[in-house]
């Protein structure tokens, strides 16, 4: 489906790797110039290289922690009012309420909740002066299913749900959307390394970490590029009259 994006302009945020590089690589198949920010120089050019030797568009990079204000600040500046905005930058840490420290919890939301939040009020003014523009947020699935042993995620994830729906609520009268997607698990690095420690828990042995997928929807987690799909076409004017909406992806887990 061609899906109306060629020409325009995409800050993807966690764009080296995972769900954010295939949402890139998507974003790119469909004509978008792209500029991908994470924190590692070496797997943010490595991520450039291979879009630029697929398809032909513009790929700039910027390495940055977004947990700060200053790296808010100079991503912004360097994005100037993107076309589309996908918030996807951060990885929340698993534990309960007592495993998890006062300080682990501010560095997560730091990156994460916070991190979406400034980065969409930095841009936003430029996307609504211009009056045309998406920010799509890959939030999780543990905001709707509050998970005890991942308690900061469950939590932060929540306050960007709500983010997204009263941003998304607002958003139609300056010509802007807010969308947001609730991926359940999903085949990246990281979900690896959790089904690795879970499995060497409750299996007593990591190497058997794939066994763990056994009981999702179809037998396995969705791919990153799945996810990154969805991001594309909610970004799309196909999904023109979507605002204010999550969309989750678990596979009809529930």
């Amino acid at each position: 489906m061609e899906l109306g994006l060629r020409g325009a302009r995409a800050l993807v945020t966690g764009g080296s790797r995972g769900i954010g590089l295939a949402a890139a690589r998507t974003l790119a198949e469909e004509g978008c110039d792209l500029l991908l920010a994470a924190r590692d120089p070496a797997a943010l050019d490595a991520a450039a290289a291979s879009i630029r030797s697929r398809w032909n568009v513009a790929v700039a990079t910027h390495a940055a922690d977004l947990s700060t204000n200053d790296a808010v600040r100079g991503l912004a500046g360097a994005a100037g009012a993107p076309d589309i905005l996908v918030n996807n930058a951060g990885a929340i840490p698993p534990g309960n309420l007592l495993a998890v420290d006062d300080e682990t919890w501010r560095r997560a939301w730091d990156l994460k909740v916070h991190g979406f939040i400034r980065l969409t009020r930095a841009l936003y003014p430029g996307m609504a002066l211009r009056r045309s523009g998406v920010v799509v947020n890959v939030i999780g699935a543990a905001g709707e299913r509050f998970p005890p042993d991942y308690v900061t995620g469950a939590t932060g994830n929540a306050a960007l749900m709500a983010f997204t729906r009263a941003l998304g609520r607002a958003a139609p009268k300056d010509g802007l959307r807010v969308v947001g997607i609730n991926p359940g698990p999903v085949a990246t690095e990281r979900h690896e390394m959790l089904s690795r420690a879970r499995a060497a828990e409750t299996l007593g042995d990591a190497e058997r970490w794939r066994e763990l997928s056994a009981s999702m929807p179809f037998g396995r987690p969705a791919t990153p590029e799945e996810i990154g799909a969805a991001v594309a076409f909610l970004a799309s004017p196909r999904s023109g009259y979507t605002s204010g909406t999550i969309l989750t992806i678990d596979g009809g887990a529930g």
